[in-house]
């Protein structure tokens, strides 16, 4: 799942000014669509420095997790797979889709691989889950069977879905920062949590996330294009002052110290570091099932809401409401997902920081090619990334779920309890339970419960009595002694 971005009218440009011509223009249909060559290119470099955070990021979210054999992904790795992967599908949504629309590994998804698949299998198997949702999605589009997907799940359960992504990766943010960390099983309490290492907050790394927070927040709230970008950038220069002159024990998975030469050769050593059925070996195949559904739900409805926000900004939609040619659009974010679990840095998808170009003037792809050749670039910038210390970089996860919960809260009918429940339970599930799959699973089953206790069973697509028995048989099958 990604955040929610600010946009703003376009800078007022004479008639013709900056206007693209001859084919570049033809190709991408730049004037046609009431745009100019220097417009799509701010709007490309906006885009760009609205999102970059996510190469700071999924490396932190993918490298801080252990598979079933205590592997860890190596970041500089990962760094390389995040970058490549958001070059290659930015440049395929740009020059094939044409819409000012970027993509990256999303957040989210990149939490249900870590937390959920990892654990349960090797990282090759979890990634080869990735690669069979993307080619469901392209399979869905392809067949046209998307609109009876969508249907299947409640616009109020897809936001409730959206909600509890947010709160969960915000729960990872003050874990993995140490403003939060649990209480070890000698304390003998119930009580999971507990504020800082021992109840109280201490040392200067939880220094750095508090400031670097309450920076990206206050960034936020004055509409500030690149917030979050910004804090993490000034919250590194920090951690790399204070680690240069305090004694700091640990700043846990990254310390910030400067690397020298900033430019380094790509290691691509995780490309392709997949297996697409070794995980239905490890887990067996039902759970293996629900995995795959649940990254596919995660990125094919995430994906939905943003493509359409983010053309209906760019005003690329009919009048009824609609995008032309969204399918194609659709399907090349199938390939991401695909291609994103293909080189290990999970799924790739639409990121609705997209609308930050948008907000400068995009209109077209080509906003899209700059973008991704800034990506490119970045690939060549291993080092710089991976001395970001994560109390730099989870400010953002926290600023995420903020944005995810104001985008989405107000959109579900919260007068109608058979919506209003399930989708409650679903929220508050997932950071509760630590897993994104349980949070989906039990509010699906709640709502097919209550519409049925209403007496509204036939309101229930056929879809989701399949799907919701499919979750109860998983959740009874320790009862049945089945796992």
């Amino acid at each position: 799942m990604s955040p929610s971005a600010t946009t703003k009218a376009p800078t007022p440009e004479q008639p013709g000014s900056g206007a693209a011509s001859g084919a570049l223009d033809r190709y991408f249909r730049i004037s046609e669509r009431g745009s100019t060559l220097s417009r799509e290119i701010r709007g490309g470099f906006a885009t760009f420095f609205a999102m970059a955070y996510i190469i700071v990021l999924n490396p932190i979210i993918l490298g801080s997790a252990k598979d079933m054999y205590g592997h860890q992904l190596d970041n500089g790795q990962l760094v390389t797979a995040t970058a490549l992967t958001a070059a290659f599908t930015t440049l395929l949504m740009g020059v094939i889709g044409n819409v000012p629309i970027a993509l990256a590994a999303g957040l989210g998804i990149n939490s249900v691989v870590a937390l959920q698949l990892a654990p349960r299998m090797s990282w090759p198997d979890a990634m080869g889950m990735v690669v069979l949702a993307g080619f469901i999605v392209m399979l869905l589009v392809a067949t046209g069977l998307r609109e009876r997907v969508m249907n299947a799940v409640l616009y109020g359960l897809r936001k409730a879905i959206a909600i509890g992504i947010g709160l969960f990766i915000m729960l990872i943010g003050l874990v993995d920062a140490g403003f939060v960390s649990r209480i070890p099983d000698a304390a003998h309490t119930t009580v999971p949590l507990q504020l800082g290492g021992t109840g109280h907050l201490t040392g200067w790394p939880v220094l750095v996330f508090v400031l670097g927070a309450l920076l990206t927040l206050v960034l936020i709230a004055r509409r500030v294009p690149g917030a979050i970008l910004i804090s993490i950038v000034a919250m590194t220069v920090l951690a790399l002052v204070i680690n240069a002159v305090a004694d700091i024990p640990t700043w846990g998975l990254t310390t910030p110290e400067w690397p020298g030469n900033p430019v380094a050769t790509p290691d691509f050593g995780l490309i392709g570091q997949v297996s697409l059925f070794g995980g239905f070996e490890k887990v067996g195949v039902l759970t293996g099932i629900l995995f795959v559904f649940t990254v596919l739900l995660s990125s094919f409805f995430d994906a939905m809401g943003t493509i359409m926000g983010v053309s209906d900004e760019a005003k690329l939609t009919d009048a009824q409401g609609q995008m032309p040619g969204v399918n194609k659009v659709l399907f090349l974010d199938g390939v991401g997902v695909a291609a994103g679990g293909a080189a290990s840095a999970s799924a790739t998808t639409a990121f609705v920081e997209s609308t930050a170009g948008v907000g400068e003037g995009a209109r077209t792809g080509f906003a899209n090619v700059v973008t991704g050749s800034l990506f490119a670039v970045a690939l060549f910038l291993t080092p710089i990334a991976t001395m970001v210390p994560s109390q730099a970089a989870t400010p953002a996860l926290v600023a995420v779920g903020f944005l995810i919960l104001a985008g989405s809260i107000k959109e579900i009918d919260w007068a109608d309890h058979t919506i209003a429940i399930p989708a409650f339970v679903t929220m508050v599930m997932m950071p509760f339970t630590y897993s994104i799959t349980n949070g989906i699973g039990m509010g699906f089953v709640t709502f097919v419960v209550l519409r049925l206790a209403a007496g509204r069973g036939r309101e229930v697509p056929a879809a989701m009595y399949v799907v919701s028995a499919v979750f109860a048989f998983y959740y009874l099958m320790p009862a049945l002694g089945l796992t």
